[in-house]
């Protein structure tokens, strides 16, 4: 439901832009050709050197996200926008209300079980962000709203969960949020039990995972200017720093998984007599080695049997990193 959302909104936008292209044309005839004028850009040439190839780009201060004069610009824009397309408004309202129309906007997605709850996430009419939910045993059993992303959007301009993961135990759950649109996440730890937060507030942080001692957690983080995932971390609750366990200071990987045991929820005593990953309240003891090379036809048997941090070349190739 909530892609079907996305869709028809591309839909809408490709309407109104075929609008706005027409109602320019229409003001132009109508006006004897004196339709309003966009704003211009000004240029502000900047030489940029690349691989030996020198490039002039004259729109480059358009990335200066917090310059008052790009600000000025973009508003300058919109003004122009609306302005043009202000004859329209009454069939963009019936347009976009048709498109709505034929989507289920209450609705649930499916449950998956993680530990003794199922969770699932819904949505409700006239809302804009899902609802996060759990049951605990059966479907049937009493619903716990795990997060309203509504209530977390409230004196936000966007909001948007990224990673959701509760501890084994259900007692807590660490997500990430991104409240700009510009996808760079911070991480929280709520305690389910009484709603409140822990004071772990990380920024950049593309994914986690909880060690089985449910106090220990895993993290990668992105590069502040590049977005290249390029650090591993180890965190406990309640301490004031975290543990850099693993750096990739190759430019050619990512860090895009980490930690991933997909066995030992279905069989707990195969994962601690097999894999010496996380094992318990001795997880702030592990340490990193590398699998090199990694084949890929040993990738399955090596991710079903250990914790495993994956790094991931761009061209393909692989190389696996263990937690022992």
């Amino acid at each position: 439901m909530i892609k079907s959302k996305r869709i028809a909104r591309a839909v809408f936008l490709c309407v109104v832009s075929s609008l706005f292209l027409y109602t320019t044309a229409t003001k132009a005839q109508t006006n004897g050709g004196a339709a309003p004028q966009p704003p211009m850009t000004e240029k502000k040439p900047k030489t940029i050197n690349i691989h030996g190839v020198t490039l002039v780009d004259d729109y480059f201060w358009l990335r200066e996200r917090t310059n008052p004069a790009v600000m000025a610009h973009l508003q300058a824009e919109n003004d122009y926008a609306d302005a043009m397309m202000k004859p329209t408004s009454a069939l963009q309202e019936k347009l976009y209300n048709e498109m709505l129309s034929h989507i289920k906007q209450t609705d649930d997605t499916v449950p998956y079980k993680w530990g003794d709850y199922f969770y699932y996430q819904r949505t409700v009419t006239g809302l804009q962000y899902p609802i996060f939910c759990r049951k605990k045993g059966s479907t049937t059993a009493p619903e716990e709203v795990v997060i309203d992303v509504n209530e977390l959007a409230k004196g936000e301009k966007f909001m948007s969960v990224g990673q959701f993961v509760p501890s084994d135990d259900g007692n807590l759950l660490a997500y990430t949020t991104d409240n700009t649109g510009y996808r760079q996440y911070t991480l929280h730890v709520k305690d389910l039990r009484n709603g409140q937060l822990f004071p772990e507030k990380i920024e950049r942080v593309n994914t986690v995972s909880w060690a089985t001692d449910n106090k220990t957690l895993f993290y990668v983080t992105e590069d502040a200017v590049t977005k290249r995932s390029d650090k591993f971390f180890r965190h406990v609750l309640g301490s004031d720093k975290s543990d850099l366990m693993f750096e990739e200071k190759d430019e050619l990987f990512d860090i895009v998984s980490f930690f991933e045991v997909l066995d030992h929820r279905a069989d707990p005593a195969a994962f601690l007599s097999e894999v010496r990953a996380c094992p318990g309240p001795a997880a702030s003891n592990e340490s990193v080695r590398e699998f090199s090379p990694m084949r890929q036809e040993n990738k399955r048997a090596i991710r079903r049997r250990v914790g495993d941090l994956q790094i991931a070349r761009r061209e393909g190739a692989k190389k696996s990193l263990q937690l022992t």
